[in-house]
C-alpha cells in the first residue's frame, strides 16, 4: 500500500511540474508560434546484474520487471499513431540496454549497407545527449533488417554543423525479431522487436572519463519513422503520389517535440539511471534549473529571429525581450554580452544560484563556482 501511495505521489508531482513547465516554455520558434509546447517525458532506467543476451527475444527476467515507456505519439504531440510503439531500458556498469516493440502489419526493409540513410526504410531511432548541453550528441538508427546508421553530431542542424557520418559506435550490438515474415506481402505480421546494447565507453569524451551515469540523468529521445508503402513486382517500397514524389513519412516519438524536428536536444525526454535494481522503486523529479535552461533557449531563439530581421545581434534586452525577466514569479539576474564572434546570455538561477550561459551557437554552459 505504501509503495502504491508513493507511486501516485510522484506521478502527481510530475504532472504538476509538467503543468508549470508548460505554462513557462511557450515560445516563438523562428517566427513560428508554438503554443502547444509539451512537457518532456521522463523514464527511470533501473540497474541489472543479469547477463543480457542480445537476441531480440527479451527472455531475461530483468526485461519482464522493467517498465515500458508511454506509447509513442506523433512528433508534434497532437495525433495518436496508428501502430503502437514502446521502449524499455536497463543498464549495468558497462552497457546501456534498449528493447523496442513496434506494431506493424507489414514488416519490410531493403537497406543493407551500414551508414546509409536508414530512415528511408521504416526504422527505430535513439537520440542521446549525455551532458545536456545540446552539443556533441549521438543518433542511432536501425531498420527491420538490423542495418545500423550511427552518427556523432557536434551541433544541431540549425547551426549548419558537419555531421560525423564516419564515426562508429564500437561495441554496438542489436538484434531484430520479426513477429511474422519480413518482406512478404502475402501475410499479415504482428510487428517487430529490436534489442540493443551500447557500451558506455561509446559516450566517453576522454580515455579516463568516468561517464557511467549512476543516479544521474541524460537527455534522450526515441523516434520511429514509418512510411506508407506500395508494391512493385511484389516488393515493398515507399509510396509515391500522383506526381511521382515520395509521400511524407510519419514521425512517431516517445517525448513529443511540438514541431517536426528531432534535432532539438533541449526538448528531449529525461532518462534517470537509478542505482536501484530493476523491480525496485525509485523516483525522479526534473531539476528546477531546467526551467532556467528553457528560458535561455527562448532568448537564444529570439536572438536568431532578431538577427534574421536586423542583420545584427541584439545588444540589450530592451531590443530583445523585456518580458523574460522572471521564472515562476522569481526575478532573475541576467546579462547579455556581445563580442566579435557572437554573444553570451547569462542567467542566475533563482532556485540554486547556479550561473548558466548560452552562446550564439546554442550551447549551454554552467559556470563553475
Amino acid at each position: 500500500m505504501v509503495k502504491i501511495k508513493l507511486e501516485l505521489f510522484w506521478a502527481r508531482m510530475n504532472k504538476i511540474l509538467c503543468v508549470i513547465l508548460l505554462g513557462f516554455i511557450k515560445m516563438t520558434v523562428y517566427g513560428q508560434s508554438v503554443e502547444n509546447k509539451l512537457c518532456p517525458r521522463s523514464y527511470i532506467a533501473y540497474h541489472t546484474t543479469e547477463s543480457i543476451h542480445i537476441d531480440g527475444l527479451a527472455s531475461e527476467s530483468s526485461w519482464s520487471k522493467a517498465k515500458s515507456t508511454e506509447l509513442f505519439i506523433d512528433i508534434e504531440g497532437s495525433k495518436i499513431p496508428k501502430y503502437k510503439t514502446s521502449v524499455k531500458m536497463l543498464w549495468n556498469n558497462e552497457h546501456l540496454y534498449f528493447l523496442a516493440k513496434m506494431e506493424e502489419p507489414h514488416v519490410w526493409g531493403n537497406l543493407k549497407q551500414r551508414d546509409t540513410i536508414i530512415f528511408y526504410n521504416n526504422d527505430f531511432e535513439i537520440f542521446i545527449d549525455p551532458d545536456n548541453d545540446t552539443h556533441n550528441y549521438y543518433e542511432f538508427e536501425v531498420n527491420a533488417l538490423n542495418t545500423l546508421w550511427d552518427l556523432f553530431i557536434t551541433k544541431p542542424y540549425r547551426e549548419k554543423t558537419t555531421v560525423l557520418n564516419e564515426w562508429d559506435a564500437n561495441g554496438f550490438k542489436s538484434s531484430v525479431k520479426v513477429n511474422g515474415t519480413i518482406n512478404n506481402p502475402n501475410d499479415t505480421d504482428t510487428g517487430w522487436v529490436i534489442e540493443i546494447a551500447i557500451p558506455f565507453k561509446v559516450f566517453r569524451t576522454s580515455y579516463y572519463h568516468k561517464n557511467v551515469p549512476k543516479d544521474k540523468f541524460w537527455r534522450v529521445n526515441f523516434s520511429r519513422v514509418n512510411w506508407d508503402f506500395e508494391l512493385q513486382n511484389n516488393k515493398y517500397s515507399r509510396k509515391k503520389d500522383s506526381k511521382g514524389k515520395f509521400m511524407s513519412e510519419y514521425n512517431w516519438v516517445w517525448s513529443p517535440m511540438g514541431v517536426i524536428d528531432m534535432h532539438r536536444p533541449e526538448d528531449w525526454g529525461y532518462v534517470y539511471f537509478s542505482s536501484k535494481k530493476v523491480g525496485e522503486e525509485d523516483h525522479f523529479k526534473i531539476p528546477e534549473d531546467e526551467k532556467v535552461k528553457q528560458l535561455l533557449y527562448k532568448l537564444y531563439r529570439k536572438q536568431k529571429e532578431y538577427f534574421k530581421e536586423n542583420n545584427r545581434w541584439a545588444t540589450s534586452f530592451r531590443e530583445l525581450s523585456e518580458d523574460d525577466n522572471e521564472i515562476e514569479g522569481n526575478k532573475i539576474i541576467r546579462t547579455i554580452e556581445n563580442h566579435q564572434t557572437g554573444w553570451n546570455i547569462t542567467v542566475v538561477s533563482p532556485f540554486t544560484k547556479h550561473v548558466f550561459i548560452i552562446k550564439e551557437d546554442g550551447k549551454i554552459i554552467q559556470k563553475q563556482e
